[in-house]
């Protein structure tokens, strides 16, 4: 059996709430899991991450595969600098994991006054 984490949907239509959850690769998004391992709410402002580092750690141990947003909020909450250094064997004491993600810069649109001066020059 295949074990993977990822995120779990829940919440009203356009205002989602995510629960971190270890399953069966074969198991639809939204259906049957093993565990419930924390929640994610993007909603809130700064978005709001909580896990079980114990048992994320217990599962990526038994070879669970995280998703690839999985491991992007786990990377900028700190859990997996602190999950490599446990593992390396050093030390954590200084290492904590946040709570909350700060949000990335919008892109801005480019105007059509910088195109043409570009192109002018």
């Amino acid at each position: 059996m295949a074990t993977h984490i990822r995120l779990r949907r829940l919440g009203a239509k356009k205002r989602p709430t995510y629960r971190f959850v270890a399953t069966d690769s074969r198991m639809p998004r939204d259906g049957r899991f093993l565990e419930i391992l924390g929640q994610y709410n993007p909603i809130e402002k700064p978005a709001r991450v909580k896990i079980n580092e114990e048992r994320i750690s217990y599962w990526l141990d038994q070879g669970a595969v995280p998703s690839d947003t999985v491991i992007n909020l786990l990377k900028q909450i700190g859990f997996m600098k602190k999950y490599e250094m446990v593992k390396k064997g050093g030390d954590i004491s200084t290492l904590v994991v946040a709570e909350t993600i700060t949000e990335r810069p919008k892109k801005r649109k480019r105007t059509k006054g910088v195109k043409e001066t570009k192109a002018e020059a």
